[in-house]
């Protein structure tokens, strides 16, 4: 199938689209447009909220123009406050309807922590399961243009660690368009976290709606002797690292984990059991992050299968630098998930 593949660059899917007529190319920005758009249209009781969904540029182009079509009533911009508009969505949710909050900056959602883990998370079980809070949480991570350490960093795995909450980070603009209707429709609070290198991105997308089932990750590059689960924008330097290791004779599988809770673990150990060496590549830091969790459920549930120690590749554990020198120092890529492969492949367990 065609969307299972991921494409580096535009480049790369046009040359693919002229092997395969069939494919419709559409940017991952525009996927989560045409699936937001999708909706609003079939449904009233979804909405768009956020600070700056209504402004010229969208939220990256991710809400450009629905306000024009679908008015300010379905489509509204809110005042620089974070915990007041989340509450007026989980509000709204309780009530029956079905929001897309939108948090531009992820750095900002702390500000929306009792909202979401106090209310949203809680609710559906404090009711005995006769109240649901289907309410959708966008924001956004990622590096670049001096962003610094206020504005370009990933937490996922803060809301990983609270019951009631589903986290997904898709990769890929089928999935982006996917990920979006199935969280809507979820009937649960999802919190969907979108890296911001990826909005350029373009892949096959079906113009028709349609759903990717939240909690399924997906094996992007099939090999036998190391797994790289990659989350997010890592999925493309997993992708690179594989071809590069591929040069050296080492073939490594990709493991595409989609969404982070709950997490496709049946996937992961049944990659893990083929190929005895696991590597995480991940967007967010080491200690207590996303991949600790993985690997202590590898170790509980497959350890036989590890031939060697997992490793994990990661921010530094500092607080993001400005300085485009310090900047590109610090993200790791493709080149940190190959040496974390040779390592994992030099090492023995015990």
């Amino acid at each position: 199938m065609p969307w299972t593949k991921v494409y580096s660059n535009k480049t790369d899917f046009e040359n693919a689209l002229k092997d395969n007529k069939d494919l419709r190319g559409v940017t991952y920005k525009s996927a989560i447009l045409e699936a937001t758009y999708q909706m609003l249209e079939s449904d009233p009781d979804v909405f768009v909220i956020g600070e700056g969904v209504d402004d010229s540029g969208g939220v990256f182009g991710t809400t450009k123009g629905l306000h024009e079509k679908f008015g300010k009533e379905r489509v509204m911009d809110m005042p620089l406050a974070e915990s007041g508009l989340t509450g007026v969505a989980v509000g709204a949710a309780i009530a029956g309807m079905r929001p897309i909050l939108v948090h531009m900056r992820v750095d900002f959602i702390p500000l929306s922590m009792d909202q979401i883990i106090n209310h949203a998370a809680k609710w559906h079980y404090m009711f005995g399961g006769k109240l649901n809070v289907p309410i959708v949480i966008r924001s956004i991570i990622g590096r670049g243009w001096g962003s610094a350490a206020q504005h370009s960093q990933s937490f996922p795995s803060l809301f990983t660690n609270i019951p009631g909450l589903k986290v997904v980070m898709p990769a890929t603009p089928y999935d982006a368009k996917g990920l979006l209707m199935a969280s809507v429709y979820d009937g649960n609070p999802v919190i969907s976290i979108e890296h911001r290198w990826l909005y350029e991105h373009m892949g096959h997308v079906p113009l028709e709606p349609y759903q990717v089932p939240i909690g399924k990750g997906i094996v992007r590059r099939p090999g036998k002797d190391a797994t790289i689960a990659a989350i997010s924008y890592m999925v493309y330097e997993s992708m690179l690292a594989a071809e590069a290791l591929k040069a050296e004779g080492i073939d490594a599988e990709v493991i595409d984990l989609r969404t982070l809770k709950p997490l496709d673990m049946p996937l992961i150990l049944n990659s893990v059991a083929k190929t005895g060496r696991l590597v995480i590549a991940d967007t967010g830091w080491k200690e207590t992050g996303i991949g600790s969790e993985i690997i202590a459920r590898v170790v509980e549930d497959g350890f036989d299968s590890l031939k060697a120690p997992a490793e994990r590749v990661n921010l530094p554990e500092v607080p993001t630098p400005a300085s485009p020198v310090l900047e590109k120092a610090y993200y790791p890529g493709k080149n940190d998930i190959v040496a974390a492969v040779k390592r994992t492949l030099s090492r023995k367990r015990g």
